[in-house]
């Protein structure tokens, strides 16, 4: 079936292989790149470069029948030539447009696409892992290390470092650390840095700040054989107004929505794809596939999906749909296909939705009427619980239920759980920041929230630095502030968070059924005057089953009674109170102290901000 007819009728899943540049053997034996791009408005189009010295008379392109597409081939065009395509619009007004398929792109500020052949630059090494990748509904635990390569390492002078090496490095650390999976923040293309790579110019091109896209493989790989997964951020949401871009490519709104009510986003400065558009379809549809295709990604976390359910989401001068309502009807029906496709075809992908409205189902597969996303980043639970951990100790009483509600909802969806980079900037604080108190009770007070993060239902997500606790917000443009680590309360707090992540992945209580009630268990949701939390997760079959206690204020008791639902032994596995994390160390609860019930109640010894982690073992008598 033809490419280019695909392509028009938003069904071509990889239109990346018939659009864009690539290399080709002309039919008379000469080497070059053959070109195509669709600018149905165009009155004309040439591509321009080094190899013709940018004249845009050098090389036109013709049209391919009534497509819109514009193809032609340059022969002596070599990989690493710069190149643009001349458009010229119906007015007569001559823009020069950087590749919407580019597979490379020049370092900003710079913005030519440059000539690439990403189907023979890298060789992989994951044949294994890729083979027993299980599919997304049977992956286990999930436990997540957000990453900005530009600031996690930098080399000595300050510069970013390359794909190839962090990837030992970042793949060293994760294991070491406890994390299974990686997210990357955009390493698509994008011309301005402070936008973190939301705002993309290359939805086919990683970023050439670090690197080629074989370097970018390199990483991947190199992740990929360490056992991690690699989940790349992705935007569909919007992209920039950047003249050399998507932005009335061909002189019109094309990738864009014409009304402005619709197509634009005021308060991010920025425009909104037309989703209606069955060639904007096929361009979104291939670049999802392309980075889980070709890049090998486990999975990719869809930026800004709540602006693409609602049309009035940021704009006060929406107008509805012809249903009356808000609903971005084509953006959902968009989503609905997207997941659908990506379901059937990579069956090991998550795909994750940063969604933050009630819209119901969103990781309801689309057969049964939802989204059909893997996962949701659950924000409800990530707003109550730092605002919760904001209230000054003893007004936590007063704001008892922001922990307790999310049990509410939390099998509605299947959430990741996020402590993410837009937490920790734009004068949020850190996360340290935001506890109250003195420098013991705020690192005390974090140790506790993580101990609740690793035990409430769902997925994990920790953006890079918290695991070690810094004073300030993140800052994109420099290092992470790895010194910090020579000072003892960071460098406990590190290794906390390493023991605790590592206790996560080893104890099937805390995750393997997330999905259910089968799960969880309250042993006491009320305890608001000592702002005192307790519950139990269990495993399947009720395998093991773990008590987790959370004391929220500094105050300690020496028998705190905890009503629990089994009589027998109770051993304490995780006490973050432990001097080793920086702890009072009260009552010298060691870890692997036996508790006894008596009449379905243990009388614990509770330290003052802490969280503490037991196992039952089973009915026993009591020692003499």
């Amino acid at each position: 079936m033809n490419q280019a007819w695909l392509f028009n009728q938003g069904e071509n899943y990889q239109s990346y292989k018939m659009l864009g540049a690539r290399p080709r053997i002309s039919p008379e034996g000469e080497p070059g790149y053959s070109f195509a791009v669709w600018a149905p408005h165009a009155s004309s189009v040439s591509v321009v470069g080094d190899f013709n010295g940018w004249d845009p008379s050098s090389d036109s392109l013709i049209p391919y029948g009534t497509t819109g597409i514009w193809t032609g081939f340059v022969p002596g065009a070599v990989m690493w030539q710069r190149y643009k395509y001349a458009v010229r619009t119906a007015s007569g007004r001559v823009t020069l447009k950087a590749d919407p398929f580019a597979r490379h792109a020049e370092t900003r500020p710079s913005t030519a696409s440059i000539l690439y052949d990403g189907d023979h630059d890298y060789e992989w090494g994951d044949g294994e892992y890729m083979a027993n990748r299980p599919d997304v509904q049977d992956i286990g635990p999930l436990n997540i290390y957000e990453v900005h390569l530009g600031s996690w390492r930098r080399y000595g002078d300050g510069h970013v470092k390359n794909y190839r090496d962090i990837a030992p490095e970042l793949a060293s650390y994760c294991l070491d650390m406890g994390y299974n999976a990686v997210e990357l923040m955009p390493v698509m293309e994008y011309p301005l840095d402070a936008s973190w790579g939301y705002q993309v110019t290359g939805y086919f091109a990683a970023t050439s700040r670090y690197g080629t896209p074989a370097d970018l493989k390199f990483l991947i790989d190199t992740l990929h054989q360490a056992g991690l997964r690699v989940i790349l951020d992705w935007v569909p949401s919007h992209f920039p107004k950047d003249d050399f871009a998507l932005a009335r490519f061909d002189g019109q709104p094309l990738f864009e929505d014409p009304d402005s009510r619709r197509g634009e986003h005021g308060d991010w400065g920025t425009l909104v794809f037309n989703y209606g558009l069955a060639e904007v379809q096929s361009f979104l549809l291939s670049s999802a596939w392309f980075w889980l295709d070709e890049f090998h990604a486990d999975g990719l976390r869809v930026d800004a999906v709540s602006s693409m359910l609602y049309l009035d989401f940021g704009r006060p001068d929406a107008v509805p749909n012809d249903e009356g309502s808000f609903l971005h009807l084509e953006a959902i029906d968009f989503l609905k296909s997207m997941n659908a496709i990506i379901r059937e075809h990579f069956p090991h992908a998550i795909m994750a939705a940063e969604e933050s409205t009630p819209y119901p189902e969103v990781t309801t597969p689309v057969s049964k009427g939802g989204l059909g996303f893997t996962h949701k980043w659950n924000m409800g639970w990530m707003n109550d619980t730092l605002s919760y951990m904001e209230h000054d100790y003893y007004a936590r009483g007063k704001a008892h239920e922001k922990l307790s509600f999310s049990m509410m909802y939390a099998f509605s969806e299947r959430f990741i759980l996020p402590f993410s980079h837009d937490e920790v900037v734009h004068g949020k604080k850190s996360l340290l920041g935001r506890m109250p108190g003195d420098d013991w009770r705020r690192f005390a007070s974090l140790r506790a929230c993580y101990m609740y993060q690793m035990s409430h239902p769902g997925a994990k997500l920790n953006f890079m630095g918290n695991e070690y606790a810094p004073y300030l917000e993140w800052r994109y443009y420099e290092e992470l502030e790895w010194f910090m680590l020579e000072y003892p309360l960071h460098r406990a707090m590190h290794g906390f968070v390493r023991e605790l992540n590592h206790f996560y992945l080893e104890h099937k209580a805390l995750w393997e059924v997330d999905d259910s009630w089968e799960g969880f268990l309250w042993l006491d949701a009320d305890d608001r005057e000592r702002s005192v939390y307790s519950y139990a997760r269990r495993a399947l079959h009720e395998e093991q089953l773990i008590l987790v206690l959370l004391n929220m204020t500094p105050a300690s008791y020496e028998q705190y009674p905890l009503r629990v639902p089994y009589e027998g032994r109770y051993h304490l596995l995780l006490n973050s109170d432990d001097p080793l994390y920086g702890g009072s160390a009260y009552q010298d609860l060691d870890v692997g102290r036996v508790f006894l019930s008596e009449d379905l109640i243990l009388k614990l010894p509770v330290p003052p901000l802490a969280g503490m982690y037991l196992l039952y073992e089973g009915e026993q008598e009591k020692e003499a």
